[in-house]
């Protein structure tokens, strides 16, 4: 993209005149971002990273991690019959340049062979930029426009400057997996509580929401890390709902163990009628157990009052759901024994929070309308219950038995991450307009 604007052209300029990322950068990314591999081959098990080859014992063959007894170092173990294996993670560097704060990311390839030391290549794929408003503008690599795969980089191409959604594509929301620990921030930065750490958020992100909006300074400076992870997430309205509650917690120094079932357990106290600034309501000391308590009773009373106007309210509900997710209908992903599929009756809500023990249809998920919610299934029968946030495209929660995770969690994830370009292919779909074709001058057909 050419730059056009004032900001675009000193911004291209600004980059063109940043130093290139250093040495010392790259060797500390080949040291810390990347896991050390190994590989069972004919009965001998092969470090990637030292090139040491050895017998293994009958209790390590089966083993996910050994260690090496070369270089002592913890070894996760690679599939049978490969030949090459390949890495890639991203990590960032922090910068400040002519009053921007400025994230570099960096995409880091490992390629490993048996009997060879690794190689790697290391190259700058996008810049961020981020005015003391909190406003942020981006220069990136040109990307393969026929690929769907994140690391489709043309590295011959140089950073352009981007449209200014740019950042929020999903495609191209990039979390690092580590950032250098040279951080240079703005001074306003720092008084807006940030001191050395990202907590796993992406730094664009985090810098942009501490200048801009005073909810993530607060819970920055208060410590609460689990409520500014959630509210940086897919959730800040949610947040801003229960803003009250937020602080009383934030007054009494309570650490919410698990975000998404706090926010549950308020709508079960706002249904109640409770009060949300009293702490005694807002601050249980069990979790868990208030929710499931409160959930228990709730649904009694559902069963009580509206058991004979259910079915009528279920069928209103079912044509909103239908007319929301009809597209989503019908798909499904089956990998053995377990199958995962969109959840297509109201009905259907009822009998899986009944199974499993939440709150997924007393919550009314299915009028949630950037959510879409799956049913996970072994042998037939509910396991897990999955919501994924259709704006973001990412998994927000995915529960079994009273909203603890199953045995299958692991696989359930891997299963919907290869398969969520399905339901982004879905999104896609519009409906043919129909085009008019004129006869004469009186009558018009539309096909």
């Amino acid at each position: 993209m050419i730059p056009r604007t004032h900001i675009e052209k000193q911004l291209t300029a600004l980059s063109s005149s940043l130093a290139p990322i250093r040495p010392e950068v790259f060797t500390w990314a080949e040291q810390n971002i990347f896991l050390k591999w190994g590989v069972l081959s004919r009965s001998k098990f092969y470090c990637l990273q030292c090139t040491h080859v050895w017998k293994p014992s009958c209790q390590s063959t089966c083993a996910k991690f050994t260690s090496c007894p070369a270089c002592a170092g913890k070894l996760k173990m690679m599939p049978y019959n490969q030949v090459h294996f390949k890495e890639t993670e991203y990590s960032a560097v922090v910068d400040s340049c002519e009053g921007f704060q400025v994230v570099r990311m960096i995409i880091s390839h490992k390629h490993m062979k048996k009997n060879f030391t690794p190689t790697y290549f290391h190259k700058e794929v996008m810049q961020h930029w981020i005015n003391p408003k909190g406003e942020v503008r981006t220069l990136a690599l040109s990307t393969n426009v026929f690929s769907s795969t994140l690391d489709a980089w043309k590295f011959y191409s140089p950073l352009e400057i981007k449209p200014k959604d740019f950042s929020r594509n999903a495609k191209f929301y990039i979390n690092p997996f580590k950032v250098y620990s040279q951080i240079k921030v703005l001074p306003i930065l720092k008084r807006n509580g940030f001191k050395s750490s990202v907590y796993d958020i992406a730094p664009h992100l985090l810098f942009s929401s501490l200048l801009s909006d005073p909810i993530a300074e607060t819970l920055l400076k208060s410590r609460q890390l689990n409520l500014l992870q959630y509210y940086l997430g897919a959730s800040r309205q949610n947040i801003r709902r229960n803003w009250q509650a937020v602080k009383t917690v934030i007054r009494n120094g309570y650490k919410i163990s698990d975000v998404q079932i706090w926010e549950d357990y308020l709508e079960l106290l706002r249904y109640f009628k409770k009060d949300l600034c009293n702490s005694v309501y807002v601050c249980p000391e069990n979790l868990s157990e208030a929710h499931d308590r409160l959930l228990q009773k709730k649904r009694g009373l559902l069963r009580m009052k509206k058991l004979q106007d259910l079915r009528l309210e279920i069928e209103k509900a079912q044509k909103r759901y239908q007319s929301d997710k009809k597209r989503f209908f019908g798909l499904s992903f089956h990998k053995g024994e377990l199958s995962i599929s969109v959840i297509e009756e109201v009905k259907d809500f009822m009998r899986e929070g009944d199974d499993l023990g939440h709150c997924v249809f007393t919550n009314e998920y299915y009028d949630r309308k950037d959510s879409l919610i799956l049913s996970a299934k072994v042998e037939d029968k509910s396991v897990e219950t999955i919501e994924i946030s259709l704006f973001k495209m990412e998994i927000l929660q995915c529960r079994g038995l009273k909203n603890k995770p199953s045995k299958h969690h692991k696989q359930i994830l891997q299963l919907l991450s290869e398969n969520l370009y399905r339901i982004r292919e879905r999104m896609k779909r519009r409906k043919k307009k129909r085009k008019p074709i004129v006869i004469s001058a009186f009558y018009v057909l539309y096909f």
